[in-house]
């Protein structure tokens, strides 16, 4: 067990002096629920300093003392105490304490005003060696002003002109100015302040540009690095950089009174965004989270970059075509705010708008959005997608039409047939621009009856090739104390359980798997034991998993790590008195937790815990006499203070070896192209079990198999990467990484109509989730119509954004747009389809 720690016997809620490390008084759990609670309220201010906490600290704090109403029933628990407040799952370095890149606001952290972060550590202390994460609350927008935690700082590499090789790195915010930058470098250079200088931005491999050394800060005067444009010229409008050395953007200082010039040099690398300080190029407007709307945020940015859809709501065209009276409908107030909603975006100078009236309204429609709760963008654009075509169908009155199969007809004719029918009832802009046909041909396998229909899609769902393995790293402990503790890195089913990384481990360590315990660790206490039947999917990347592993004879209690066995691997310690009186090893035993003969100071003492080591149940008596453990018994040993510092070595306990299976290179993670999900989608399948299709000619439902095509596709693809998995038994989130092409996407060898012209798209738009199933963040890229430029999106924020940042393993709704663009709103059909006709029902097109 660990070092004892936590909080002293008896229970929180009844206490309102509850000792800490730090020896001050503690509020009742109700106490600091309320103030904490009543603090993260507090409104963001220029120059004030939040504060960042790990999120697993944070959600056990708030278990801890019920701070959500589901929470409630174990309040005050002992097993439930945080510890030390530990941020060490926020570092890719722990010596410098460096954050990791694209950490993301209540998935990985939350931020906490300073009075808040006071009270907090006045109460539960800070894990020794760990330094504060304090960021200040900066300013942006040009026009409108919001307030937001800066949470990365721009890092910079300053350097003089005549020792180029002697960088020196420091952290500005983005609101510091220029003369703030030089100001340091005069420090950290011993520049006399008589000396005139100037200040350079480098940018390529050897050009230079002179900064004005005013009041602007860093971020409006970064140019463009050569990975964001071939010509890298200055640019007042803030860019995302990569942090590539070779030709990162850069600062060059020059005292023009010394025969040396000198330079300092600078490379901006932040995994955050700078944002754009001026809106005046319309659509780059960001959207105010309302409270978990990142889903909505997204799906938005991404139709808003949808030119043709755009155009028609900027130029009022969906007011002659609100159709009021469509029962499917939602009597024309979702196109009504949207529309309202697109007009903010595209024709005020805001750099942001709070979507208030626009989410309310699709509340009243669908209850599922109506909350705070986090959603998904992929349902949401299908809930808007088909309000908005109800909305503004221009059909007044849908006639029936009865389906009907092929029954031997030729494609051509049937996919006629079946795109007139679905027009006499969806006429739209939505059905314009997003409608494409799908061809599904189903065979029996009983009587080969094939049955071939043509139905509308207004989005493809592709699959994604899933892995059926995943990688594992485990620590095992084996009861052997002279053992250290080993690293290892098994293989296991995606799908599989516990048992089957007992398995793996087994034939890796020759422990047997029934002789293990697997825990999750963290802030040194078993933060879960894991059940032998418990899904592997639970465990997730960055968690710290332990093995305990014996080949002592006994039998492994899951219910608290220990096993009957390691009783007796410490009976040299509390073994119970032989008849004939003590035994060699029990009086060595005793020496050693008395300490050695002669001297009454002890080493350390035994005592009962809980299985989080929290809780002190009662002490162990060492008085010759026998012990009663129980199955269930797990015992702490509490070192005295100096005894420790004189036989525990700290940094050797924390040693651990490597097995061989950790110096084995990693398989890379495949790259899926969205070729090949494609052509999963279109291959054939058999049905499963429960979805079978009944077949006419047998007159009872069989597992037929079935087949995807695509017929003919729409001016606007959109194609929904199914990241997300469900099952009966399990759900998960693939992340792999779909490689979707920018450009040049040729969709015209997936197409059986044999007259189908070209397919050729472009990129506009794609909607990103960071994160797992349980929640995340997303975000949005879109490509601008006015000036043909990338920008990303991020709730309120927007920044520039280069074509080399968009394809990422984040990317969940993809925006293509056929390469025709140019062509009218209502082009002509394909000859494969028909041509227009007078009542309008068969006016549009599908590809």
């Amino acid at each position: 067990m660990a070092e004892g720690g936590g909080p002293e016997s008896g229970s929180a809620a009844d206490s309102d002096t509850e000792p800490v490390a730090a020896q001050i008084p503690t509020p009742s759990i109700e106490n600091q629920k309320q103030s904490i609670g009543s603090l993260l309220k507090t409104t963001l201010k220029k120059g004030d300093e939040w504060y960042l906490i790990d999120s697993r600290w944070f959600k056990q704090w708030k278990k801890y003392v019920g701070y959500d109403s589901w929470d409630m029933y174990n309040v005050g628990e002992r097993s439930l105490y945080p510890g030390p407040i530990d941020n060490s799952g926020l570092f890719s370095d722990q010596e410098t304490q460096a954050l990791k890149e694209h950490l993301i606001d209540e998935l990985d952290y939350v931020l906490v005003p300073t009075e808040a972060w006071n009270k907090l550590v006045s109460w539960y202390s800070c894990l020794e060696g760990q330094r504060p994460i304090v960021r200040k609350v900066v300013e942006h927008g040009m026009f409108v002003k919001h307030c937001k935690v800066e949470v990365y700082l721009l890092e910079l590499s300053l350097c003089e002109n005549d020792n180029m090789e002697n960088v020196i790195t420091r952290h500005f915010s983005k609101a510091d100015t220029i003369d703030t930058i030089e100001k340091e470098m005069r420090t950290l250079f011993n520049i006399p302040s008589e000396k005139e200088t100037r200040l350079w931005n480098k940018y390529m491999s050897n050009t230079y540009e002179q900064l004005n050394k005013s009041s602007a800060t860093p971020s409006r005067n970064f140019t463009t690095s050569p990975k964001l444009s071939s010509n890298s010229s200055a640019s007042v409008s803030p860019t995302v950089t990569n942090g590539d050395s070779s030709g990162s953007p850069g600062y060059a200082l020059n005292n023009s009174t010394s025969s040396n010039n000198r330079f300092g040099g600078y490379n901006s690398y932040s995994s955050s965004y700078n944002y754009r300080e001026s809106q005046s190029q319309p659509g780059l407007c960001g959207l105010s989270n309302l409270g978990n709307t990142c889903f909505m945020n997204s799906a938005l940015q991404c139709l808003s970059n949808v030119s043709p859809l755009t155009e028609y709501f900027l130029t009022d065209q969906y007011e002659a075509e609100i159709n009021r009276e469509n029962p499917l409908g939602m009597r024309g107030e979702i196109a009504e705010a949207y529309a309202d909603l697109v007009k903010q975006m595209w024709m005020s100078r805001s750099s942001y708008v709070a979507p208030r009236t626009f989410k309310t309204q699709v509340g009243r429609f669908a209850p599922q959005f109506s909350g705070y709760q986090q959603q998904d963008s992929q349902e949401l654009l299908a809930f808007l997608l088909d309000g908005l075509h109800e909305d503004l169908n221009r059909v007044k009155k849908k006639p029936y039409l009865a389906l009907r199969d092929a029954e031997g007809r030729p494609d051509d004719i049937v996919a006629k047939e079946a795109w007139t029918n679905h027009r006499l009832r969806n006429d739209s802009v939505i059905v314009d621009i997003f409608h494409g046909l799908f061809k599904s041909t189903l065979v029996c396998p009983e009587c080969s009856k094939v049955s071939v229909t043509f139905d509308p899609f207004c989005y493809l769902t592709l699959p994604l090739p899933m892995k059926k393995d995943r990688t594992m790293e485990v620590f095992l402990v084996q009861s052997d104390p002279q053992s250290k503790p080993t690293q290892f890195r098994v293989v296991v089913p995606k799908l599989g359980a516990v048992t089957d990384l007992c398995s793996a481990l087994s034939r890796l360590c020759g422990i047997p798997s029934e002789k293990m315990v697997v825990a999750d660790v963290y802030n040194h206490r078993f933060h879960k034991i894991y059940r032998r039947d418990d899904a592997l999917n639970q465990i997730m990347e960055k968690d710290d998993i332990f093995v305990n592993g014996s080949n002592h004879s006994g039998t492994c209690n899951e219910a608290n790590g220990l096993y009957d066995g390691e009783e007796e691997a410490m009976d040299h310690q509390v073994s119970p008195e032989p008849e004939n009186g003590p035994s060699e090893e029990e009086e060595e035993s005793s020496d050693l937790e008395n300490g050695s003969k002669g001297n009454a100071a002890k080493l350390f003492t035994f005592s009962i815990v809980n299985s989080y080591g929290t809780v002190n149940i009662s002490p162990l008596p060492c008085d010759g006499n026998v012990l009663k453990l129980n199955p269930h018994s797990t015992v702490a040993i509490d070192w005295d203070t100096e005894s420790k510092k004189q036989f525990y070595d700290e940094q050797e306990a924390e040693v651990y070896e490597k097995h061989d299976s950790m110096l084995q290179p990693q398989k890379k993670k495949t790259t899926v192209a969205l070729k090949e999900c494609i052509e999963l989608f279109t291959t054939m399948e058999t049905l499963g079990e429960h979805d079978p299709w009944y077949c006419p000619t047998c007159k009872k439902h069989q597992q037929a198999t079935k087949k995807f095509d695509l017929w003919s596709l729409p001016r606007i693809l959109v194609v929904h990467l199914k990241r997300f998995s469900y099952n009966r038994c399990w759900r998960d989130k693939l992340d792999t990484l779909v490689d979707f092409p920018i450009r040049d996407l040729n969709m015209s060898e997936f197409v059986c109509d044999p007259k189908a012209g070209p397919y050729v798209y472009d990129l506009i738009a794609v909607s990103n989730h960071y994160g797992g199933m349980g929640g995340g963040h997303y975000t949005a890229y879109g490509k601008n119509k006015m000036d043909g430029k990338w920008y990303y999106f991020d709730d309120s924020s927007v920044s520039s954004a280069s074509e080399d940042q968009i394809v990422t393993k984040a990317a969940y709704v993809l925006f293509y747009q056929r390469r025709d663009e140019d062509s009218p709103s209502k082009p002509d059909p394909p000859a494969s389809l028909g041509g227009a006709t007078e009542s309008g029902d068969d006016h549009m097109d599908t590809n």
